[in-house]
């Protein structure tokens, strides 16, 4: 817990922002996002919550910035990783497979992203004025547009439909995501019928695999 002085100039408010940003990314490090309640935040950083909300106007707020943190993160490791992992001599085909198995792979370890990415139209645009809605979706299309660039750059055949391909992109991670994450009442159905595994998914191996398709079908479309 951070005890906090009364904030009198500029700088004191943005010291106290950047802790509640903080705090509230460690817990979303211990737990999911619909976990991450005000109060245990106020509780965490030392503030009362209705001084919280002097900051943030609501706990949507607070994670839709730590979304655009995390997505602005995630691009930065891309372009390397993207260089070391598609051969630019290889087929479409081959390039279009390359790039699902990367984006799929770089995203393993990104949990809070997957997490705030699953949550972020049904949930997490929710809750929040127009004011921070269209700050929150402006900072959204630069994150496409700058993964559509670098599929363009690695996949030319897309053409002009790179933005639409990320997009769609996107969407998929935060419904992959979901379905990879059963609840304990299915967990244990699994158990009790293994046949049913057969819905249960892999979220790097799922995700390969739809971004691999949504890839390719648009490449297609784009030589149409």
């Amino acid at each position: 817990m951070t005890n906090f002085q009364r904030a009198r100039s500029e700088e004191q408010r943005e010291i106290r922002r950047q802790a509640i940003l903080d705090t509230t990314a460690t817990m979303l490090e211990e737990m999911a996002a619909s976990a991450v309640s005000l109060n245990e935040l106020s509780r965490r950083v030392g503030l009362a919550k209705s001084n919280v909300l002097r900051y943030f106007e609501s706990r949507e707020a607070i994670l839709l910035e730590l979304l655009d943190r995390a997505w602005q993160q995630w691009i930065a490791d891309l372009p390397a990783l993207l260089d070391a992992g598609i051969d630019q001599a290889a087929s479409v085909d081959r390039r279009t497979e390359q790039f699902a198995t990367v984006i799929a792979g770089s995203l393993a370890g990104r949990r809070v992203l997957c997490d705030l990415l699953s949550s972020q139209a049904g949930v997490l645009e929710h809750n929040v004025s127009a004011e921070v809605a269209a700050r929150y979706k402006r900072a959204a299309v630069a994150n496409v547009a700058e993964i559509a660039a670098l599929a363009h750059r690695h996949l030319p055949e897309l053409g002009n439909s790179a933005p639409q391909l990320t997009a769609a992109m996107i969407m998929a991670i935060g419904a992959v995501w979901t379905h990879s994450r059963p609840s304990e009442a299915m967990l244990a159905a699994y158990q009790a019928d293994p046949s049913l595994t057969a819905f249960k998914l892999d979220f790097v191996t799922a995700l390969q695999e739809m971004l691999a398709t949504l890839t390719a079908g648009t490449i297609a479309r784009a030589s149409l």
